[in-house]
C-alpha cells in the first residue's frame, strides 16, 4: 500500500478533491445523475491522498440523535483493491464517534454489501432502487 494522508473538512466546498472523486466514480463511471445534494454543505468529508494525489473520499453526517450516516464512499479505479475503502470507513466511523455517534447507517450499493459486512455492518430491510442501481440499508453499532 502507498503511504497516505487524509484531510477532513465540514462542507464539500472546502474539499474540491472530494467533489472530483465523486463525479469521476458516481457520475462518469456509474452513471448516477443526482450525485450532489444539500447534505454536502454540512457533512464532514474526508479525502485520502498519496502525496498530492487524491485517491478516495466519503462523508459522514448526523441523521438523528446519536445516529450518523456514512455515504458517498468512493475510491478512484486505479486505487481499488489497496485497502483505501476500509481506511475511509474506519476514519469516517472515528469522526462519527468524536461527534457523538452510537450507530452508523448507510445505503450500500448491493454489489458492495459484502465489503460493508466485513466491516461489521448488517443489512436492514429490503433491497431498493436508487436511480438505476439496487441498494440496501446497512447498520452498525459503534
Amino acid at each position: 500500500m502507498n503511504s497516505y494522508w487524509f484531510l477532513v473538512e465540514q462542507g464539500l466546498d472546502k474539499l474540491q478533491d472530494a467533489r472530483a472523486i465523486r463525479h469521476s466514480v458516481f457520475v462518469e463511471e456509474q452513471g448516477f445523475c443526482n450525485e450532489f445534494d444539500e447534505i454536502d454543505a454540512t457533512a464532514h468529508h474526508l479525502v485520502i491522498y498519496s502525496g498530492n494525489t487524491p485517491m478516495a473520499t466519503g462523508r459522514v453526517f448526523q441523521k438523528a440523535d446519536k445516529q450518523f450516516t456514512i455515504g458517498r464512499v468512493a475510491v478512484l479505479k486505479s486505487y481499488r483493491g489497496d485497502g483505501f475503502g476500509r481506511i475511509i470507513m474506519e476514519n469516517l466511523e472515528n469522526q462519527a464517534r468524536v461527534l457523538g455517534a452510537e450507530t452508523i447507517v448507510l445505503s450500500a450499493q448491493l454489489h458492495a454489501k459484502g465489503f460493508y459486512e466485513a466491516l461489521g455492518y448488517q443489512a436492514q430491510g429490503e433491497i431498493y432502487m436508487d436511480q438505476h442501481c439496487p441498494h440496501i440499508t446497512m447498520e452498525k453499532s459503534l
